[in-house]
C-alpha cells in the first residue's frame, strides 16, 4: 500500500505534510518551516531541543486546507515546505549561532512566511540577523519575561538576552512590543534599557483588566516578526516549559493579539520557542501550539493574501 496516510499517527512527520527541501535547495512556498533543535541556553530545565520533532507530529493532526463552521475554507492554494533542522554543533554556540542565521535567511530567501520551530529563546537572535534588510522592523513578543537582559550568569548569549542582541546589532530593528510580562523574577537594569529604546512592556495584569486596550497598543502598519515564547501562555493551558509563571495567556486572549498583529501589520516571519514537550506527558502542549502557528498562518493568509511574496 502506497497511498499516503492521512492519518495523524501515520506516515512520516513533516510539518503538515509538507515536502520535506533542503535550506539551499531549488524550491518556492508560501510558508516553509525550519526547526532548531537547540537549548543549550537556557537557565533552568532542559527539553526545548525535542520541540521541532514534536511540533512536527502535533501538525499532522491538523492539516490543511480548514473549512470551519463559517464554511469558509482556510489556507486554501497555500503551498508548505519543510526545510528540516538546522545541523547544530553540540556544545560549540557561536557556531551554532552562524548556522542558524544562515539557514534562516536561505529559508526566508525562499517562502513568503517562515516559521521557525525553536529551541530555547536564545536562538530568535540570530533568526532575526536574517531579517536585517527588513526596513522599519517590529518585534511583537509574547512573553512572560523581557528577555532583555545585558548579561546572565556571565554569558550574553542566553535565553534571557536575545532581543538586547538583536537590539545592538540590528540598527532596522526599531522597536519590540511585549505582553503578557509577570512573575516573581525581574531585572531592573533590562527594565530601563529596554524603555529607555522606547519598547512597548505590557504586563500580564494589563492583559486581564482590558484586553481591548492592549490590542490598541500593538504596531499598526509595520514590518512585524511575531515571536512567541510558550511561557507567555499560564501553565495550566501549556505547560510544557522550562520556566512557567503563574497567571499567564489564555489561548483566547494569546490568539486575538496574534489575529490583531496580522490584521494590522505585514507579518515577515514568526517562531514559537521554549516547548519542552518532555515536561507535558498529556502531549497537549505540542498540539496547542501547532494550531497556534496554523491559525496564525489563517490570520495571515486572510489579511495578506494579496501581499507581493506572500503566496510564491
Amino acid at each position: 500500500m502506497t497511498t499516503p496516510t492521512h492519518l495523524p499517527y501515520g506516515g512520516i512527520p513533516t510539518f503538515a505534510r509538507a515536502p520535506f527541501q533542503q535550506p539551499d535547495g531549488e524550491w518556492r512556498a508560501d510558508v516553509a518551516v525550519l526547526g532548531i533543535p537547540f537549548d543549550i541556553a537556557l537557565g533552568f530545565r532542559p527539553g526545548a531541543r525535542f520541540a521541532p520533532r514534536a511540533l512536527r507530529e502535533a501538525s499532522l493532526r491538523s492539516v490543511p486546507p480548514f473549512t470551519g463552521l463559517d464554511g469558509v475554507t482556510r489556507l486554501a492554494g497555500v503551498t508548505f515546505a519543510d526545510a528540516g533542522d538546522v545541523v547544530l554543533p553540540s556544545l560549540e554556540p557561536e557556531l551554532a549561532r552562524q548556522r542558524i542565521s544562515a539557514a534562516a535567511e536561505q529559508v526566508r530567501e525562499r517562502c513568503g512566511l517562515p516559521v521557525f520551530l525553536g529551541g530555547d529563546h536564545s536562538v530568535t537572535y540570530p533568526i532575526l540577523r536574517a531579517f536585517a534588510g527588513v526596513p522599519d522592523l517590529h518585534v511583537v513578543q509574547l512573553d512572560a519575561h523581557l528577555d532583555f537582559t545585558d548579561s546572565r550568569n556571565d554569558t550574553r548569549y542566553s535565553n534571557s538576552s536575545p532581543f538586547r542582541r538583536a537590539a545592538e546589532e540590528l540598527p532596522n530593528l526599531v522597536h519590540i512590543t511585549t505582553i503578557g510580562l509577570r512573575g516573581l523574577r525581574s531585572d531592573p537594569e533590562a527594565v530601563a534599557a529596554a524603555r529607555a529604546r522606547g519598547h512597548t512592556l505590557i504586563p500580564m495584569m494589563d492583559v486581564t483588566t482590558d484586553l481591548s486596550t492592549v490590542l490598541e497598543r500593538l504596531p499598526c502598519g509595520k514590518h512585524v516578526y511575531l515571536s512567541v515564547d510558550v511561557d507567555g501562555f499560564d501553565p495550566s493551558v501549556i505547560p510544557g516549559t522550562s520556566s512557567p509563571e503563574p497567571d499567564g495567556l489564555t489561548y483566547a486572549q494569546g490568539m486575538a493579539i496574534i489575529r490583531a498583529t496580522a490584521r494590522q501589520n505585514t507579518v515577515v516571519g514568526m517562531d514559537v520557542v521554549e516547548l519542552a514537550p518532555n515536561l507535558d506527558s498529556s502531549g497537549r502542549s505540542e498540539l496547542l501550539m501547532a494550531r497556534l502557528i496554523m491559525e496564525t498562518l489563517c490570520a495571515v493568509d486572510e489579511h495578506d493574501s494579496a501581499r507581493p511574496g506572500w503566496k510564491q
